[in-house]
């Protein structure tokens, strides 16, 4: 998602509560505050010595451990409040990917793709995933995309087996 699709969808569900799904059904705690935005840009080499450019909008998600006993998520409006004060202190790419950098004592520190959003109830819910790492340069590394099965009759793990 777009740094300017996330603007739209809060702006669009002002009156609405945010909570965040990490992963399926777990979501971020209602003690959550926005601690820091990130405006990144990355340049990069791959395998295969291609360069590459790109912006991205990092917003990092907290627990604060002294908020615990809190139930209620904070306002879209509120939120909207922080990103707006920081675009007017750092002025935003909005066409950069947008990211969730998020972590708890149970899920690892990680930067999140929003895949989706939802509405349920009062709640304008982010759903939250974990890309995995690619290969951008498989065509000139020779990585084959499909991968084909291979059969045999002797198991991996025998001492004359084929794969140990």
């Amino acid at each position: 998602m777009k740094t300017q699709e996330l603007f739209d969808i809060l702006q669009e569900h002002k009156d609405r509560t945010l909570l965040f799904e990490y992963k399926p059904n777990a979501f971020v705690g209602a003690n959550y505050h926005i601690t820091e935005v990130k405006h990144i840009a990355i340049n990069s080499v791959d395998c295969g010595s291609q360069t590459d450019q790109w912006n991205e909008t990092i917003i990092q998600l907290w627990e604060s451990p002294t908020e615990i006993y809190k139930t209620k998520h904070m306002s879209v409006v509120k939120a909207l409040g922080i990103l707006k004060k920081v675009g007017q202190m750092k002025p935003y790419d909005l066409n950069a990917e947008v990211k969730f950098e998020y972590s708890n004592p149970n899920f690892h520190t990680a930067q999140l793709f929003v895949n989706d959003f939802m509405i349920q109830d009062n709640n304008l819910i982010l759903k939250l995933a974990v890309e995995k790492t690619d290969c951008k340069a498989k065509s000139i590394c020779g990585i084959v995309e499909d991968v084909k099965e291979v059969f045999d009759d002797e198991p991996c793990c025998s001492p004359d087996g084929n794969c140990c």
